[in-house]
């Protein structure tokens, strides 16, 4: 008799904000596909990735531990930690999964080569990182349009830009149509991480035609937004403030909605080929990103040092029939990390002792409350500025400057080699600190949901942040080192 656990299907988008889900809200959206999945299982409406950029937030997620803890902190290692416990992928194989990737892996540095390999677990490997040419071989997207005739740096430049049947969200999907119909005895995993929709925002014309800029609700902006940016200028950031008219902010809301809506096009074909070979009732489906998109938010666009909702809240579905809660939509607070703890448990394994995530299925079985998981939340952004996006150079007595490359809105950090910071966040409040600058932002989450009011120099709220402080330094402390790690279990 084969093994009867259940198969699992991980599509993970890249920089995926959490309010871009019709079925959650947002009505400028067209995602039917993914609404169909909220409606089939679970929704976490307030999951939190552990950094705001893609390396660190991918290896903890695999991994369930913190990026500090697991000393894989930057967006451009070059290595991944020879010391690193095994992936959550390798304990599946190990178990007898038979584990696949397509697309983004991106655990170190894959800036101008193909990704080395780790003991991943993966049997099969379908490898792209960001969709250009330029690749050595060893990348399978762009040696699948070179072997269509296509160029991709002339698609991308076009008016049109790639066109559907050659974009990366469609090689995607076939390559996991080609796993999942592959005649098997036993489960699987599938990791599918497709690149969009990062920057730059250039969706195939048909789609980007579909959304009229002028409909767009635009960001989350006030004027005191750019005052508030000024005192961070020397915070790590990809860009410069600006104000919303200032980068047509509409515009991009518009092409990014477009790059999801292709998203939720490929993802349906995806699902539609486990229910046509007659896998879906036994495959768990889990939806999620690594980390979100400032978009305009607060004058900024793409990724850096900042914690604001639409960087680090992210969105996270589960399906799996019969088994979980159909339409549950949970408010509980959830970390990225929660989900390796809950793939064991949902194939029968035992959780490792050092996972410092907590597995979710109570949540998604109806057998405890979906409005607690943990008491408090966290993100980290050690040093994480990708070396292929800024260029270091020596400045006066010693100082390492960063200043980023073809970017000419970008700005200094004449700090040393980075920035420090850490976001603590609790139902109510959110405290981030930079540390070694002196700055930090309080938020009443409550009162102030897209924070606008930074509370932080407040009296009347001084109180309140010193107690958070005090739990967010306690929180790292005993959560990200070697020795405190093992001394308390993560709320």
């Amino acid at each position: 008799m084969g093994d009867s656990r259940p198969n699992i299907l991980w599509y993970c988008t890249d920089q995926q904000r959490f309010d871009t889900i019709g079925a959650l809200g947002n009505p400028f959206v067209r995602t039917p596909a993914l609404d169909r999945l909220v409606g089939k299982g679970v929704a976490f409406t307030h999951a939190y990735c552990q950094s705001p950029v893609c390396t660190p937030s991918r290896s903890s997620f695999l991994t369930g531990l913190y990026p500090s803890r697991l000393h894989n902190t930057r967006n451009g290692n070059e290595s991944f930690p020879a010391d690193a416990p095994p992936l959550v992928t390798k304990l599946l194989a190990d178990s007898g999964y038979e584990c696949g990737l397509v697309g983004k892996f991106h655990l170190q540095s894959a800036g101008h080569r193909p990704e080395p390999r780790i003991d991943d677990g993966y049997s099969f490997w379908k490898f792209s990182h960001a969709p250009r040419d330029g690749w050595p071989e060893g990348h399978d997207y762009a040696d699948w349009i070179r072997g269509r005739g296509g160029d991709l740096d002339k698609l991308r430049l076009s008016e049109d830009h790639v066109p559907p049947e050659l974009h990366q969200t469609s090689w995607a999907s076939e390559m996991a149509i080609e796993f999942i119909t592959k005649p098997r005895q036993r489960p699987w995993l599938l990791s599918v991480n497709i690149y969009d929709p990062h920057p730059p925002f250039i969706p195939p014309r048909v789609y980007a035609e579909r959304f009229d800029p002028v409909a767009m609700p635009g960001p989350h902006f006030r004027e005191s937004d750019l005052a508030q940016q000024e005192k961070l200028k020397a915070i790590d950031f990809q860009g410069k403030v600006k104000r919303p008219e200032e980068r047509d902010a509409r515009t991009i809301q518009a092409l990014y909605y477009a790059m999801i809506a292709q998203i939720d096009d490929q993802f349906a074909r995806t699902v539609d080929v486990l229910e046509e070979t007659g896998q879906w009732e036994n495959t768990v489906v889990v939806f999620t990103t690594d980390h979100g998109e400032m978009l305009g938010d607060h004058g900024l666009l793409e990724k850096g040092c900042r914690f604001y909702e639409g960087l680090v809240r992210v969105p996270l579905l589960f399906t799996w029939p019969g088994r979980i809660t159909p339409g549950l939509r949970s408010n509980a607070l959830v970390e990225l990390l929660d989900i390796a703890p809950t793939l064991l448990e949902m194939a029968g394994l035992p959780v490792p002792d050092y996972v410092q995530g907590r597995s979710l299925l109570p949540i998604l079985t109806g057998e405890a409350s979906p409005d607690h998981h943990r008491d408090f939340v966290r993100c980290e952004y050690f040093d994480a500025l990708d070396p292929d996006l800024s260029r270091k150079v020596s400045g006066p007595l010693g100082h390492v400057y960063a200043a980023n490359i073809d970017r000419p809105d970008s700005v200094s950090f004449p700090d040393g080699v980075g920035t420090f910071a850490t976001m603590y966040r609790d139902r109510r409040y959110k405290l981030v600190i930079y540390h070694g600058h002196g700055l930090g932002e309080l938020y009443d989450l409550e009162e102030d949901p897209w924070e606008h009011n930074n509370l932080w120099d407040d009296p009347g709220h001084r109180s309140i942040k010193n107690r958070l402080v005090f739990a967010a330094f306690d929180a790292h402390v005993l959560l990200t080192t070697d020795v405190g790690s093992r001394r308390i279990a993560p709320m």
